[in-house]
């Protein structure tokens, strides 16, 4: 977009990023942003897609900073979310990097805590979405004993 030589690694949002690639297929790179998300992002701040993401301004960057932080405040449909109905709140909320992974982990904390199917499943390290375990998933038999910890007990001798 301007004058400037590319820049060849972006960080956004904690994340650093490969400034040679087109904008749309960079800003995947972020966990919670996908392909769709970034779309709808980019067409509501007007930049093309198939701009290299390094050839942006500071205050382009900037933009698309706080469009991944706050997209309600743009008007970006809340179907494209990913914490749609949030347990808590009960508000749509896009959530991206660190807050994402703290609230996945929230998740399965309480799955655990009320003990619902789910929760037992990774409390036995076992597969959760309906997998079948006869021929995979073996590595961890001896770990998952009842959701029983062997790192908690000593091995041989007396004290």
């Amino acid at each position: 977009m301007s004058d400037q030589p590319l820049q060849n690694l972006i960080r956004l949002l904690n994340t650093d990023l490969d400034g040679n690639k087109q904008i749309l297929f960079a800003l995947r790179k972020i966990k919670g942003v996908g392909t769709m998300f970034a779309n709808a992002i980019l067409v509501v701040l007007g930049i093309d897609p198939a701009t290299k993401l390094g050839s942006l301004s500071k205050e382009q960057l900037k933009k698309v900073e706080d469009a991944i932080k706050s997209p309600t405040k743009l008007g970006i449909p809340s179907w494209l979310f990913n914490r749609r109905k949030d347990p808590d709140t009960g508000e749509d909320m896009h959530l991206s990097v660190t807050e994402l992974f703290l609230r996945l982990q929230e998740d399965i904390k309480m799955m655990k805590k009320i003990k619902c199917y789910k929760g037992v499943r990774h409390i036995l390290g076992l597969p959760v979405r309906g997998q079948r375990t006869r021929s995979n998933f073996r590595k961890n038999k001896k770990k998952a004993k009842l959701g029983v910890s062997i790192a908690g007990k000593k091995k041989g001798g007396t004290t």
